[in-house]
């Protein structure tokens, strides 16, 4: 591969920059020959440790220094990384301008990309995303750290990215990396803390363990990149970090399964699937908080989706109360629990008890400031939701539903009159997550509100083919919101566009 200023020599071994000579170890020279043989594409890890390595069994930490070593000789933006998968090298491709994201935080800020999967098995995708996200979770709950959600930070898996992008996209100094080995029943998680900036690696570390220790090593890795970001904080936060969230391992795999399938709610019958494994779960152990939180916010989803009725979903309620009565130390399922208790038992202040809970042990969560957020508009606080689903929005700027962080706020400015403002940010909404309808229903009131009628009429027709059977009545019998100018404004709409009163 030639440039202006980079050529590769594979037959004298030599790399040239600007007609200067490069000096690189023999690995490291093996790596760059084999990225640049295959420049078209992603090289995945795999391939590299297989190539270089010539079929020895080597750890990703020995490809990482290599990939390290070339990118102090040739720039840092020279080998992009590919979350989850590998490397694909990116010298003499001009690079696009970086969009500047939030400005950096005063604490030490991160995000942990996902790792790349060297199990040997595809199937065990879920597996490694699982152990990703535990590690995430674990970061979060340490206060003195700000912590990019998983939701956001896997939207980065598969895409070509150097590390400075990913920095300032996020507004974080840190990042997070690693890959997942397993033989047999030996797991070895190889992660490494690299200064986003520069692609100074800072800190990097292997644990091994066996499959029935996850658990362990997770907590062991959360635990070390605290100590890593600030040696002080390590005994006073980071064992925090140490909630387990089942001794099954099977409930605990079947719980991963269904996570993904109740969370996005994009078909009833993929909720439905995920419930199925839930239950699963909990036929194997009764006592699995997680499995229990994640039940209650698929009921949830099932009513704001507008699948089933309130009436289905309060089947949920004695879940939701073991729960919030029991799940002292494990924050996301308080928050999914506290929130179904407000939105769907019309419980408001057992809710947000749970759910403030649920804020002081995981205070980084951009989930559970959403879910927060969203109960404060229920109790008629429409500047604290504001305030709390905007830095949820700052935790976790790449969340598949953003659309609902963005209505929340929508609805909060309807209460408190601001309906030109309202609509900015529901119609904002609706093109981030169009299927959310409480987005539809709240603009198609919005935009009557303003005198916008034929708007509203389009949107009425959307929301009336989401929920063909709405009604005034039924809207007053169940609504979560206490904000008379809302309730009205809402009224107002639904008659004005033929629905049934």
């Amino acid at each position: 591969m030639d440039t202006a200023d980079f050529t590769i020599r594979p037959d004298t071994r030599e790399v040239l920059i600007d007609g200067a000579r490069v000096t690189l170890g023999a690995r490291a020279f093996d790596v760059l020959s084999f990225l640049d043989a295959h420049s078209d594409r992603v090289v995945s890890k795999q391939e590299l440790l297989e190539h270089v390595w010539g079929g020895l069994t080597v750890e990703d930490g020995n490809l990482t220094v290599q990939i390290s070593a070339l990118r102090k000789a040739l720039g840092a933006r020279a080998i992009a990384t590919v979350p989850g998968v590998g490397y694909k090298l990116s010298v003499g491709v001009e690079a696009s301008p970086v969009a500047m994201g939030p400005a950096l935080p005063d604490k030490p800020s991160l995000v942990v990309l996902p790792f790349t999967n060297l199990t040997g098995s595809a199937e065990r995708e879920y597996l490694v995303d699982g152990i990703v996200t535990e590690i995430n979770a674990a970061l979060s709950r340490v206060s003195a750290f700000f912590v990019i959600s998983s939701t956001s930070s896997f939207t980065y898996k598969g895409r070509a990215v150097d590390l400075a992008r990913v920095g300032a996209e996020l507004g974080v100094r840190y990042i997070v990396e690693g890959s997942i080995q397993q033989a047999g029943d030996q797991l070895r998680i190889f992660t490494q803390l690299v200064e986003a900036e520069t692609g100074r690696t800072i800190w990097q570390e292997r644990f091994d363990g066996t499959a029935s220790e996850i658990f362990d090593l997770q907590d062991r890795v959360a635990e070390s990149v605290a100590g890593a970001l600030e040696p002080k904080l390590i005994w006073a936060e980071a064992a925090r970090a140490n909630a387990k969230p089942t001794d099954s391992l099977t409930a605990y795999d079947l719980c991963l399964r269904a996570a993904p399938l109740v969370s996005r709610q994009d078909s009833l019958s993929r909720l439905e699937d995920g419930l199925a494994l839930l239950r699963q779960a909990l036929e194997i152990d009764p006592g699995y908080t997680e499995a229990k939180g994640f039940v209650c916010m698929a009921h949830t989803g099932a009513v704001a989706a507008r699948w089933w009725t309130f009436e289905q979903a309060r089947a949920a309620i004695p879940l939701a109360n073991e729960v919030v009565t029991e799940a002292h130390d494990n924050p996301l399922a308080l928050a999914y629990a506290g929130h179904y208790l407000a939105y769907v038992a019309n419980r408001h202040d057992d809710g947000f008890t749970a759910l403030k809970r649920a804020e002081a042990l995981n205070p980084n969560s951009a989930q559970i400031g959403m879910l927060l957020g969203w109960v404060h508009n229920y109790r008629n606080q429409p500047e604290a939701a504001i305030t709390v689903l905007e830095r949820a929005k700052r935790l976790s700027p790449l969340h598949p539903q953003i659309g609902i962080f963005t209505c929340g706020i929508g609805h909060a400015l309807m209460q408190q009159g601001q309906f030109e403002e309202a609509v900015v940010y529901l119609e904002q909404a609706l093109t981030e997550y169009p299927e959310f309808a409480t987005t539809q229903m709240s603009l198609m009131a919005a935009y009557l509100k303003v005198g916008r009628r034929g708007d509203s009429a389009r949107i009425a027709e959307i929301y009336r083919a989401k929920a063909p059977n709405f009604s005034v009545s039924y809207f007053l019998k169940h609504r979560p919101y206490d904000e008379q100018g809302y309730r009205e404004a809402i009224i107002a709409a639904l008659r004005a566009h033929g629905f049934d009163d």
